[in-house]
């Protein structure tokens, strides 16, 4: 298991990174999440240990799920047997939100064309999967 300063600094950076990929300032992600600028800055410098709370507002401002920061923070254990592949695209580092979100539009079809309905509480939300019309 990792030092927690270790684990911090590693969150941080996470968070800058994911920023930085949706062309966020840290201005900006501070207004979505409702934070303070220098309090966002010393979460991603490592500094500063942020709530389950504060963590789940920042998650919203990236688009990504609070279960992804979750982790990294050592609030919750990783998914080790695979289970939630719409949490994965959902909080892949390697896209952008636009890109996850039309991921995860075209995964909740496929399931849906096989006749496999999927609980999407994000789609609920802001009808994220979209409708057959």
């Amino acid at each position: 298991m990792k030092e927690l300063p270790d684990r911090w600094a590693d969150l941080g950076e996470f968070i800058r990174q994911q920023r930085e990929t949706a062309r966020l300032s840290l201005r900006r992600l501070s207004e979505l999440a409702g934070i303070s600028n220098p309090y966002l800055s010393q979460i991603e410098r490592g500094l500063r240990k942020p709530s389950a709370e504060i963590l789940q507002q920042i998650a919203k401002g990236l688009e990504l799920s609070a279960e992804t920061l979750y982790v990294r923070a050592g609030i919750l254990e990783p998914d080790t047997e695979g289970g939630d592949l719409l949490g994965r695209i959902r909080s892949d580092p390697y896209l952008d939100s636009r890109q996850r979100e039309a991921l995860a539009r075209i995964y909740l079809s496929f399931r849906r064309e096989n006749g496999y309905e999927v609980v999407d509480e994000a789609a609920s939300a802001g009808d994220v999967a979209g409708g057959d019309s």
